[in-house]
């Protein structure tokens, strides 16, 4: 006699539920991909001539950043740095230094941005070259967008037109 005739439904019943709780086991028991290590962020050489004050990370919404000028050369050939505020976003902070050099904008360093977890840092990794590319190239806060990074380049392009008001650009 075959082990699942109707004439036994309870043991047709046991036997199902077993297979359905074994195969959530196996289903929970298997862990998630993770990402290997993403480089983030832009190189950013330090100028020579400019020297700045250390970023305050988790700064409020609003608190502006410090502003150094150079020492020695020419005003007009002068290197200068400058940090934006500090932007809350839904994710977390964003703040932008920048380099001015001959009244244009020749560096943007991301300072402060969210990286808590792998998919902020991924999302990160591509988004803020991205970001400091455009900038560079508009030598402005006129920035687009970078698609599926939309807080942080928001909180990027009003850190970056604080940073440029305050060096009067």
């Amino acid at each position: 006699m075959h082990a699942l005739k109707k004439n036994r439904p309870l043991r047709r019943i046991v036997l199902a539920s077993a297979a359905t709780v074994s195969g959530m086991v196996l289903l929970l028991s298997l862990k998630p991909h993770t990402s290997p290590g993403i480089a983030v962020g832009a190189s950013s050489p330090a100028p020579s001539s400019s020297t700045s004050a250390p970023a305050e990370s988790g700064g409020s919404s609003g608190s502006s950043g410090g502003s150094s000028g150079s020492s020695g050369g020419s005003g007009s050939s002068a290197s200068r740095t400058v940090t934006g505020d500090t932007i809350q976003t839904r994710w977390g902070p964003v703040q932008v230094r920048v380099t001015i050099k001959s009244g244009k904008l020749t560096e943007v360093t991301a300072l402060n941005y969210p990286q808590d977890n792998p998919r902020d840092q991924e999302i990160n990794g591509y988004a803020l070259p991205q970001l400091r590319r455009e900038a560079l190239t508009a030598q402005s806060a006129q920035i687009d967008t970078v698609s599926g990074a939309t807080y942080t380049s928001d909180g990027y392009r009003q850190s970056l037109q604080s940073a440029l008001d305050s060096a009067g650009l």
